[in-house]
């Protein structure tokens, strides 16, 4: 049994211009499953989602966020997979099954499983970097391939010129997943790349999920000579609050605000990441215009 969820781990591969990262995501994959139902062909490229953008965030080296959207027309609508560099993930998926627009209850398997075509349609993949020392970065391109991970590989040759490769695995109780980069640099290591790539391809989606990041090293590169760093954790953690939401009202300015206390007495928001529930009375919408606002009003966690 692994030992090392809830973690990311970087290695390089020494004297070459090849790094790597491994993920493993089990208490903070469970968070995430617990606010919402999602059907098994929606927990693929959601858990796909998230450990990805783990991986890439631990490339980044900057102080901020990385956003991975997936959108399409078809039974998923929109995926949505956040990271930090602090090691914080939350992710979220809307999807409608067939029949589901028409008042039919949908079956567990009401969603069939298949490739990004299948599931989402005519879609695009979207990037997005926010960080505090770069103005927001944002690179779209057509969603496309057999998994998250084509689709970001696909991404990388066509946008950044960098070549990258994802291996991923999700059950139920893990999503799990290993990233390789080729480096940027003058000396001619296609060799190397070429090499670490087809031992990486070797490994199995249990494997990933379930060996601790010094067993699956030693399995897949015992001839390579690799520097793996000490671990770094992650954790499910949704960065809503009552003011960032009581921003978004004021946004939409008193006079709408004013309607909705008047048609329904209170204004109730719900987080979609986590479920959270944010009420505002008369009081508190008062307070929005005013410079009082009570931060610290309690929520209904659902």
């Amino acid at each position: 049994m692994s030992s090392d969820t809830d973690s990311l781990h970087r290695f390089i591969f020494e004297h070459s211009r090849v790094r790597g990262e491994l993920v493993r995501l089990e208490t903070a994959w469970q968070a995430v499953l617990e606010r919402q139902d999602y059907p098994q062909a929606v927990k693929q490229p959601l858990g796909e989602a998230l450990v990805s953008v783990l991986l890439l965030t631990a490339t980044l080296k900057l102080e901020g966020s990385l956003i991975l959207q997936a959108q399409g027309d078809g039974p998923i609508r929109t995926l949505v997979a956040q990271a930090t560099h602090q090691g914080t993930v939350r992710g979220l998926a809307r999807w409608e099954a067939p029949g589901e627009a028409s008042g039919e209850a949908p079956g567990e398997d009401a969603i069939p499983a298949g490739d990004l075509r299948a599931l989402f349609g005519n879609g695009q993949l979207v990037l997005t970097i926010d960080a505090k020392q770069r103005d927001r970065y944002q690179g779209i391109v057509p969603l496309e391939g057999a998994s998250i991970g084509a689709a970001l590989e696909g991404y990388f040759a066509s946008s950044e010129q960098l070549p990258s490769r994802f291996w991923l695995a999700v059950n139920d109780q893990r999503a799990a997943g290993m990233m390789l980069q080729r480096l940027p640099g003058e000396s001619d290591d296609q060799d190397d790349w070429n090499r670490a790539v087809i031992l990486a391809d070797t490994v199995q989606p249990q494997e990933l999920l379930r060996q601790t990041a010094p067993e699956l090293l030693r399995r897949l590169f015992h001839e390579e000579d690799i520097r793996l760093f000490e671990p770094e954790p992650v954790a499910f953690r949704c960065h809503c609050s009552r003011a960032r939401v009581a921003d978004n009202l004021r946004a939409l300015g008193r006079e709408e605000v004013d309607a909705i206390i008047a048609e329904r007495g209170l204004i109730k928001v719900t987080c979609e990441f986590c479920n959270r529930d944010y009420r505002f009375d008369a009081v508190d919408a008062r307070g929005l215009f005013t410079g009082v606002v009570n931060a610290s009003a309690p929520s209904a966690q659902h």
